[in-house]
């Protein structure tokens, strides 16, 4: 396939926080991608309006309504920003189109992906997923320990402001406990994984915080926390590359552990790694404070930018 020494045309589905936010990162950051279309099922959203003022391309009639536009021809990836239980058939009509299809909601439809961890290992895929706002951030420390010690188990807590969880971040509690939590064993390589979200209601709203748990075996055999800690930190680094309000609060923690652990069945000797993450959103429409949003649209953007490349439907 021929390369196009400028950008391609990508279409966003959903038009509420996330996929308004993304529509503004498509416009402002990437140079590989052009919005050319923003469906939506509300026609009065703020984002179909902002699109329709930017002179894009606008459906309120979902997937249905994006297929039946001039300009979904040239689409070549569609973000889908609406929900778990709507993404399955909105794949299914990608896939029939020749679409790839970038998924924001926590449907794990198609093979998990978080960036610096594991993207290039499913640039043939039709269907990405890109878990959930707790995983992107939290499952890449996740990873940067099991590379250096084995993981027994992973537990990570997400912090978030209500006020930046919508409606379908909210109807999407479920999915986004379960599919963290498979994401934090199958992507950052933990034995076992758990996933917990908190929206809290403090007024000014908080920045997002994550705290990551991880219980670590064979420490006595001979890994050193200062590589631990080291990796963790690489990683920080790597994410911040696109993610540039993602910061560690404090140093690495360590605590010596010798105990039963439930969700094992068995008893952990080792240490426990404690990490603690805030993410700061970089404000392209939505506040600062919600880095939750940010570091799932950012992470799309990053996703389908690379395969973009490796396709070669763009220069690298």
């Amino acid at each position: 396939m021929s390369i196009d020494a400028g950008s391609i045309p990508v279409a966003v589905i959903g038009s509420g926080n996330i996929g308004t936010d993304l529509m503004f990162k498509v416009m402002r950051v990437s140079e590989k991608l052009r919005m050319g279309a923003m469906a939506g099922i509300d026609p009065k959203s703020d984002g179909l309006a902002r699109a329709g003022r930017l002179k894009i391309a606008t459906t309120h009639r979902g997937i249905d309504g994006l297929v039946e536009l001039p300009e979904f021809a040239d689409i070549k990836v569609i973000f889908d920003a609406t929900s778990a239980k709507a993404h399955v058939r909105n794949a299914e009509i990608a896939r029939e189109h020749g679409k790839l299809m970038v998924d924001l909601t926590p449907a794990a439809h198609g093979p998990f992906v978080v960036p610096p961890v594991n993207l290039d290992e499913h640039l043939d895929a039709p269907d990405v997923n890109m878990v959930t706002c707790g995983g992107q951030a939290t499952i890449p420390i996740v990873a940067a320990i099991a590379r250096v010690a084995p993981v027994a188990y992973g537990e990570i807590v997400a912090s978030i402001s209500s006020k930046s969880a919508g409606p379908g971040t909210r109807a999407n509690i479920d999915e986004f406990t379960e599919t963290t939590s498979e994401a934090i064993r199958l992507v950052g390589g933990a034995e076992v994984g758990k996933a917990i979200i908190v929206l809290n209601p403090a007024d000014p709203p908080i920045v997002m915080r994550d705290t990551v748990f991880c219980l670590v075996e064979g420490v006595d055999a001979g890994i050193d926390e200062d590589e631990i800690a080291a990796s963790v930190q690489r990683m920080a680094e790597s994410v911040r590359e696109y993610v540039p309000g993602y910061r560690l609060k404090q140093e690495v923690q360590f605590d010596a552990i010798d105990a039963f652990v439930p969700a094992l069945g068995r008893t952990v000797t080792g240490v426990k790694v404690s990490v603690f993450l805030e993410v700061l959103g970089a404000g392209h429409y939505l506040p600062d404070y919600a880095g939750n949003l940010d570091i799932m649209t950012s992470a799309a953007l990053r996703t389908a930018e690379r395969i973009a490349e490796l396709r070669g439907w763009v220069r690298a």
